[in-house]
């Protein structure tokens, strides 16, 4: 594999593209609704069976209301946490060779070898690469030829 090396900024329509790609291989694909429910019955029981302070009962019950949004809008408030972020909209340079793929920004630098890539998901829009340890590393495919792209998925198939 030649050397790649490109550069693009990690804008919000990039970081939404990342989330919506990614989010189907994630480990919290599926919203979890058990802990708002299971907050809403512990509250239910405290206002119900108790005689102490209601303040704890409704307490939970806003615990669980706010759980639910953040379960609604977790789209939203995840690309909100990264546009707040330091390397919101900053350059990534990114390369790509024979030993694994290098992202810097102004703030980070990260490095993922091939020998730590444990596989590479392909997804309409990107690639997805899993590290060994499980972190997920989103790479669009607008940053590459289909060339590359298939050298990527070739690599990984060894």
């Amino acid at each position: 594999m030649e050397p790649y090396n490109t550069q693009f900024t990690l804008s919000r329509d990039y970081l939404a593209e990342c989330f919506d790609q990614s989010l189907p291989y994630g480990k919290r694909a599926k919203p979890n609704f058990l802990f708002p429910a299971l907050l809403f019955a512990c509250a239910v029981c405290l206002l119900v069976f108790t005689e102490q302070s209601k303040f704890l009962g409704f307490l939970l019950i806003a615990l669980a209301v706010l759980e639910l949004i953040h379960v609604r809008y977790r789209r939203t408030w995840w690309l909100a946490r990264q546009m707040w972020g330091r390397s919101a909209n900053s350059e990534v340079s990114l390369s790509i060779d024979q030993e694994g793929v290098r992202t810097q920004t102004p703030y980070t630098q990260t490095a993922l070898l091939w020998a730590d890539t444990e596989r590479v998901i392909e997804t309409d829009l990107g690639l997805i690469l899993v590290a060994k340890q499980g972190a997920q590393q989103y790479l669009s495919k607008s940053l590459f030829s289909v060339e590359l792209i298939s050298e990527i998925i070739a690599l990984n198939g060894n």
